[in-house]
């Protein structure tokens, strides 16, 4: 059965116009004026409303083992929140710990997914340590379709990689045409400061964020780009989220270092005093790098206006707040990470958009076109054309509503975007041509969602 979206405004990252779409399959066949279908399509009136690309979140956790306990989604929620949320694909982190047999964990990662997933996926491989055997392991993880890696700069002795192993990580990823995402702090510095401040009986999740400040994380970009420069790699660095990293990144793009920058929807509206309220309410927007002093949100939303941001992601990583509350006697055992996996899209459209600054081509740029060719999906994924994939968001401009852990799908008991706005929301959401999100329901089929395999590009 064919799929026909009429009348609607198709908006992509460089186009816009009224016209209809005609799915045949899993692709687009048809885009024109008054198109015809057969008997026996499904049509979609689309008069009034938006028609995106299926957005794209190219940084997510849903399976992860950390510090003492479990990311609380799986396939089955967390793709059925995106979903929900208007995206259609997203990349997982991979992450295995430094104690763990890297394919292993890769072939446990893909086992979490398969046939679980309502929408289409693909991984970022972290690479926690570069021992005798990362190599070999490695190079058969990209001959298995995944060509992009993560390092983490940061949680040491835990998915923290040194110097040396950066390198190593780099140099391979060079020479297989993979870009490499990376977290960037400077682990040395980030447990000094915890252990001095605990030391000082400064043991409260307010003191989250200056045990790791935005000096740290301005180094941890700057050394990643110098060690880019250094083996020709093309890198993009993960949830950037203050202005000091941001020059750091801009300076090093500035000397044609080839370096991409990402930051995620809780450091465009969220700042630390929400991680200064005490108790567990502060505990649950404990993420890393930490919310920032709000003096950062007017940066990030110009960079990324300017293109220097290039998307926007969510990080998202739910623990509910029994998890939190293993922190309760000191902030470095707080689980980090929060929930927006559901909520990117029409955060994004709302603050930035209807009510911000951010040109409508941009938000789809950022929020799907541009992780679409900077990991090997475009033009399968980011764009409506003929022959993409039809995975479309017929958007209302017209809905009004609250943010709220009452309605969310992710398996998470509370939102830490509680109480926000919103201006639009998806009213019909496509998985290869196959409708997922109807009015505001779920309509999705599980195990519809498949491992996305990419070829390498970045020789």
């Amino acid at each position: 059965m064919g799929l026909l979206i009429k009348n609607g405004e198709i908006i992509t990252a460089d186009s816009r116009y009224k016209a209809d779409i005609y799915a045949e399959g899993e692709t687009i066949t048809r885009i024109g004026q008054n198109l015809e279908a057969p008997p026996g399509t499904e049509v979609i009136d689309a008069t009034g409303k938006y028609v995106f690309p299926g957005f794209i979140d190219p940084h997510v956790h849903i399976y992860l083992p950390f510090m003492a306990t479990f990311a609380k989604d799986t396939h089955e929620t967390g793709s059925k929140a995106a979903l929900m949320g208007g995206t259609t694909t997203y990349i997982e982190m991979c992450c295995p710990s430094r104690n763990d047999d890297t394919l292993e964990g890769y072939q446990l990662w893909k086992s979490k997914a398969e046939g679980n997933s309502y929408c289409d996926y693909t991984f970022h491989m972290a690479v926690s340590k570069f021992d005798e055997k990362t190599e070999g392991q490695l190079r058969e993880i990209v001959a298995d379709g995944i060509s992009s890696f993560k390092i983490f700069l940061s949680y040491k002795n835990f998915f923290g990689v040194d110097d040396g192993e950066m390198y190593q990580t780099l140099r391979l990823a060079k020479e297989l045409g993979v870009i490499v995402t990376a977290h960037c702090e400077n682990a040395e510095l980030v447990g000094q400061l915890q252990q001095k401040l605990l030391s000082e009986g400064k043991t409260g999740p307010e003191w989250h964020e200056p045990s790791r400040p935005e000096s740290v994380e301005a180094e941890g970009t700057a050394r990643f780009a110098t060690f880019l420069e250094n083996t020709g790699a093309t890198g993009y660095v993960v949830h950037l989220s203050c202005k000091p990293a941001l020059d750091a990144a801009m300076a090093a793009k500035s000397r044609g270092v080839p370096i991409y920058i990402e930051s995620v929807i809780p450091h465009f509206l969220l700042d630390k005093t929400y991680a200064e309220r005490g108790g567990v309410e502060a505990m649950k927007y404990i993420m890393s790098p930490p919310l920032r002093d709000k003096r950062n949100h007017k940066v990030l939303w110009d960079a990324l206006a300017q293109g220097f941001i290039d998307t926007v992601g969510t990080d998202h990583c739910p623990f509910d707040t029994e998890q939190k509350l293993l922190g309760k006697d000191a902030f470095t055992a707080i689980p980090n990470g929060i929930p927006a996996i559901e909520d990117r899209v029409n955060l994004l459209y709302t603050y930035g958009v209807s009510r911000g600054h951010l040109d409508i081509h941009r938000f789809v740029d950022a929020a799907s076109t541009k992780a679409a060719k900077l990991f090997g999906l475009f033009p399968r994924k980011g764009t409506i054309a003929v022959g993409s994939d039809a995975d479309l968001v017929v958007y209302d401009p017209q809905y009004r509503g609250t943010i709220s852990v009452k309605t969310q799908h992710v398996n998470n008991d509370y939102n830490g975007f509680e109480g926000f706005e919103i201006d639009g929301r998806p009213s019909v959401v496509t998985v290869r041509g196959k409708v997922a999100v109807r009015d505001g329901q779920f309509v999705g089929e599980k195990g519809r969602g498949k491992l996305l395999r990419r070829e390498p590009m970045y020789f």
